[in-house]
């Protein structure tokens, strides 16, 4: 592995470990009605477009960084959804 890959391995690991915080917030307090829709709509998009270009270059931190990401962010649009239509 070399040092460019380790670089885009410690990037994708802080970007990606920022959004547990959001999700356990989320699910713990079953609110997300200070969540911007509009944003995490734009933001996962823009995950998956990353994950299928690091998909296409093969680039391995960028694969590994975006799906865990959209996993993530997917969760958090989800719950949004989820519990404002209760």
């Amino acid at each position: 592995m070399n040092t460019l890959n380790l670089l885009g391995f410690a990037a994708g690991a802080c970007t990606t470990a920022a959004f547990i915080p959001q999700v356990w917030q989320v699910w713990t307090t079953r609110s997300a009605k200070d969540i911007s829709l509009g944003m995490y709509l734009v933001f996962v998009t823009g995950v998956m477009l990353w994950l299928v270009y690091g998909l296409f270059t093969k680039e391995l931190p960028l694969i590994i960084a975006n799906a865990i990401t959209l996993a993530l962010a997917g969760a958090v649009l989800a719950m949004k959804l989820y519990f404002e239509r209760k």
